[in-house]
């Protein structure tokens, strides 16, 4: 006997439908084709040890399946359900005349429960797309899929529940979520805060600028000058995300298999990857391909510390992200495109020892060993960083301060309202959404100098040496700077600003 049923396979961020096709006939022998990989071969045991241990036996007869479309690689555990329920539909064991009409996933554990999946979030919306009645899935991963609205969704905990509710011996209800409700829950605010910040108001000033904007920025200081404090609390002043962004993001992290038990992730990602990690770690890919950390961090902030500790080739991948917004992997057999629309924030030290020019350091070095620790990091990596800013040590006074700073909500305020301006500013041009992503005719449009602006900057130019690079990233952090203001125009106070915000392009910054 003939039977057909779905499931699916996650290819990049999105979802293909696979139909299960499975045939029960005379003879001997388990036969899977249609491209599985060894995950998806190793069903037949844990199929046959689930259906013994709930009532059901694997069929002595020959039996073949097939993954259709067979030119697309099934991977992973989560096609154990419905090869199971395709078995028994087609020895007869069980009837269900609804089967077809469901996506049906699931890691079946030999008792016959269920594990959680990855990737619930873009197959329920494939499944929506294609017109199937509804989403049969572990229990664990039914809040994250029932973010789709239109779409029957049904967690389960094990086999029993799927056979019953197809024979209609158990009344299921799908799981309804409000989307909306869901998004606008009330959010505890992040446990990081600026008001716990001592002192480095200049600092915090910066970083509302780079949030403002969405501008990549870079903090340098020795060891113990609240490089990495500052850095983990950016994430509370940025604007809150977007249901668009929200969908994105909890789609990203479901791929990856990092959701359970949650709808749709509200909170801004915050990644902070080890200095040792590798370029497919960041980037993504691998043999089964995954989100890196660059994707993981989509409409959030990924964090490099002591970024020139990177290996020079891993630093050298984000390139292309960083301009693209998005990472492309080709490989012979596939390419795939993750989203990284990020915010970049790193930190190092001025030096290999952690205090050059400072004059009561421990270890002291020569100008020539900080020219290649800084020869680390590319010119191309440093040109896609708007921000540079030199984070001093707080003295004692600042640090035995009782009177907290500024809080995150106070300053998050001022970040939505300039982020507002440029909503507005950007509304009819699609990849553009704030100030760091433009390019060099909105540049020209929207940050254009009048005469004091224009020669206050090129004196800075010429009397600093500023590279010719840093002069479309000073319009751009002023047009920032300006937002925050409230001013249309760029004034002078401005671009004298943001001039600070450039250490490392200045020849003087060596000593």
């Amino acid at each position: 006997m003939l039977v057909k049923l779905y499931a699916s396979a996650v290819f990049g961020v999105e979802a293909t439908t696979i139909t299960v096709e499975v045939n029960v006939d005379k003879g001997a022998g388990y036969h899977l084709v249609g491209l599985p990989d060894n995950a998806v071969k190793e069903s037949n045991f844990r199929i046959a040890a689930a259906l013994k241990n709930i009532g059901y036996q694997l069929p002595g007869k020959k039996i073949i399946i097939n993954l259709a479309p067979a030119d697309l690689r099934k991977e992973g555990s989560a096609y154990d359900l419905p090869l199971a329920m395709g078995i028994l539909k087609a020895s007869g064991q069980i009837q269900a005349e609804t089967l077809d009409q469901f996506i049906i996933m699931g890691e079946l554990s030999l008792d016959g429960s269920l594990q959680p999946i990855k990737g619930a979030l873009p197959i329920a919306i494939k499944a929506l797309e294609d017109g199937f009645k509804g989403f049969i899935l572990p229990s664990e991963n039914a809040k994250e899929a029932a973010i789709v609205e239109g779409l029957e969704v049904y967690g389960v905990s094990n086999m029993e529940e799927v056979i019953q509710f197809l024979e209609g011996d158990l009344a299921l209800q799908p799981l309804v979520i409000d989307s909306k409700e869901e998004f606008n829950q009330t959010l505890e605010f992040p446990e990081f805060d600026f008001a716990d910040v001592k002192g480095q108001e200049s600092i915090k000033r910066c970083m509302e600028i780079a949030a403002a904007g969405g501008h990549n920025i870079i903090l340098i200081g020795p060891p113990g000058s609240g490089k990495t404090m500052l850095a983990k609390r950016l994430p509370s002043i940025l604007p809150p995300m977007t249901i668009k962004e929200a969908l994105e993001t909890t789609k990203i992290h479901s791929v990856a298999g990092k959701i359970k038990n949650i709808g749709l992730l509200t909170q801004r990602p915050f990644r902070n990857p080890h200095h040792t990690a590798s370029s497919v770690s960041l980037v993504g890919g691998g043999s089964y391909p995954q989100p890196g950390e660059i994707s993981l961090a989509h409409n959030g902030v990924l964090f490099l510390d002591e970024l020139p500790e990177f290996k020079r080739e891993v630093l050298e991948v984000m390139r292309q992200p960083l301009e693209d917004r998005e990472v492309t992997i080709s490989r012979a057999k596939f390419t795939i495109t993750y989203p990284s629309s990020f915010m970049l924030v790193a930190s190092m030290n001025p030096s290999p020892g952690g205090y050059f020019n400072d004059p009561d350091a421990p270890v002291q070095t020569s100008a020539a060993e900080m020219q290649r620790y800084l020869g680390k990091i590319s010119g191309p990596l440093l040109d896609r960083i708007d921000i540079h800013i030199e984070v001093s040590p707080v003295p004692f006074e600042k640090l035995s301060e009782t009177r907290k700073g500024q809080g995150s909500a106070v300053i998050r305020e001022r970040v939505i309202k300039a982020r507002e301006i440029q909503a507005n500013r950007f509304e009819h041009l699609d990849k553009i959404h704030y100030n760091a992503q433009m390019g060099v005719a909105q540049i020209r449009e929207y940050c254009a100098l009048d005469a004091a602006s224009l020669q206050l900057l090129k004196t800075a130019m010429e009397r600093l040496n500023l590279s010719a690079r840093a002069y479309d990233r000073i319009l751009k952090v002023s047009r920032t700077i300006a937002d925050l203001e409230g001013s249309e125009a760029i004034l002078p106070m401005h671009i004298s600003e943001a001039i600070q915000y450039r250490s490392l392009d200045r020849d003087g910054w060596l000593g």
